[in-house]
């Protein structure tokens, strides 16, 4: 029997890996000659930043890295925290590194995308000198969202979702615990794509379920009583399966088919069937630069700004934003040549010899370099008659017009294909010239 005060843990703290061996994922960091891996081994502990998702390890990997090098560990909050928290967190460090023990403090900061620059700057003394090594968790890319300052003392690694196997591993060590009874595949299929790479969400999934069947004196979890306890969503909405990628596409197409109305529909229906707002978000980013593109451009900010809206209010009121942008992107004019172009460009460059810089193109800052002509005869295009220098060439040597970027009469392309027409005939009218000039511009 357990003592009172384990089994009354939430099951994700009574699960949570004791030593780096029983980490499940993140193999890519974590796995043997990995950089994490190898931190731990080095015995010396460095700042660093956690990034991804929810429930996939940030966490348990800071705790582990305090064990490991037998630091104190300090949690910080930067949601509920402040310069408060971290001024007290430098006293304990300070306590930590003069006392008798002279132990290290690790001082982990989830959300740290949530402090200022002001907050976020009053670490980094603290990190310079070493007082303690400094460990952020963000779900938010951390380019955008640290310090600069901050950032450039810490590695960064990139945490991924949990796979299926990963999530079937967490089932079974929770049965193996005898946290779990007896489940049946189906439903260990459906938890685990309901879960989709978050061991937080299923482990928490698992416990509503245990005690439920506990109250229920079942032998066994089974599909159809899942279905009933978790309720409708999980019946009309499967994340991982067919039904989630049919209905992404059937919202994709109504987009592309400029159907505001039935775009709505698929969008609702999914938001209704529970997907998560900020995937919605990414996809609609995704629609308006493939489908739209150059068309107008204020698709693409409008997509951005709905994603931001989102995470500034939340469910519900934030999914209006969503609406207003699926609507927007339905009615905006269509072009997909940008798309086009850039997978005619990248399919060009995968089969292509590397062709050297033109040398009037290339940089010349040093004397040796323009003594090699770099950057010789190079026109600046805004000393030109309309700041266009007509008749100079931006491709390698021998390389002729691949014409990637063919704009669709809709829309701004409109626009952008009338002057795209009118620097082709001065270029051509350029080349006339100087044809007339020289007919046989290799003659001496």
């Amino acid at each position: 029997m357990k003592p009172a005060a384990v089994s009354h843990q939430p099951l994700a703290e009574r699960l949570r890996p004791r030593q780096l061996s029983e980490v499940i994922g993140q193999q890519h960091v974590l796995g043997p000659g990995m950089p994490l891996r190898l931190a731990f081994e080095s015995g010396r502990p460095h700042s660093c930043i956690l990034w991804g998702p929810p429930g996939v390890g940030k966490t348990t990997i800071a705790r582990l890295m305090a064990d490991a090098f037998d630091a104190q560990f300090i949690s910080i909050s930067a949601v509920l925290g402040g310069v408060k928290d971290i001024r007290e967190a430098v006293l304990q460090a300070e306590s930590a590194r003069d006392g008798l023990m002279q132990q290290r403090t690790l001082v982990f900061v989830d959300e740290v995308h949530r402090f200022n620059k002001s907050q976020q700057d009053a670490f980094l003394p603290h990190v310079e000198s070493g007082l303690f090594t400094f460990i952020g968790a963000t779900t938010e890319n951390p380019s955008f969202e640290v310090n600069s300052a901050l950032l450039s003392r810490a590695a960064v690694y990139v945490l991924q979702p949990l796979s299926v196997d990963d999530l079937k591993q967490i089932v079974a060590l929770a049965q193996s615990h005898q946290a779990l009874r007896a489940i049946d595949s189906e439903a260990v299929e459906r938890l685990v794509a309901y879960a989709d790479g978050d061991a937080r969400r299923l482990l928490n999934t698992l416990e509503t379920l245990e005690m439920a069947a506990q109250q229920e004196q079942l032998a066994e979890i089974t599909d159809a009583w899942l279905l009933k306890v978790l309720g409708e969503r999980m019946r009309r909405y499967d994340k991982g399966g067919e039904q989630f990628y049919d209905t992404i596409s059937a919202l994709h197409k109504s987009v592309r088919g400029s159907d505001p109305d039935a775009a709505l529909y698929w969008l609702v229906r999914m938001l209704d069937g529970g997907a998560d707002p900020r995937y919605m978000a990414r996809r609609l980013v995704r629609m308006a630069s493939e489908d739209i593109g150059l068309a107008d451009p204020r698709a693409l900010r409008l997509a951005l700004d709905c994603a931001e809206v989102y995470e500034r209010l939340g469910s519900p009121e934030g999914e209006l934003a969503l609406a207003e942008c699926v609507v927007y992107l339905a009615v905006a004019p269509k072009s997909n040549a940008v798309y086009k172009a850039y997978n005619a460009a990248r399919a060009l460059v995968k089969q292509d010899s590397t062709r050297p810089v033109p040398l009037h193109l290339r940089n010349a800052p040093t004397q040796l370099m323009k003594a090699l002509d770099y950057g010789k005869g190079y026109r600046y295009a805004h000393d030109e008659e309309g700041g266009f220098a007509a008749g100079e060439r931006y491709l390698p040597d021998g390389m002729d017009e691949p014409g990637f970027y063919q704009p669709v009469e809709r829309g701004l392309e409109i626009k952008i294909a009338q002057k795209l027409r009118d620097m082709r005939a001065r270029n051509a009218a350029v080349a006339v010239t100087a044809a007339a000039i020289d007919p046989d511009p290799q003659t001496p």
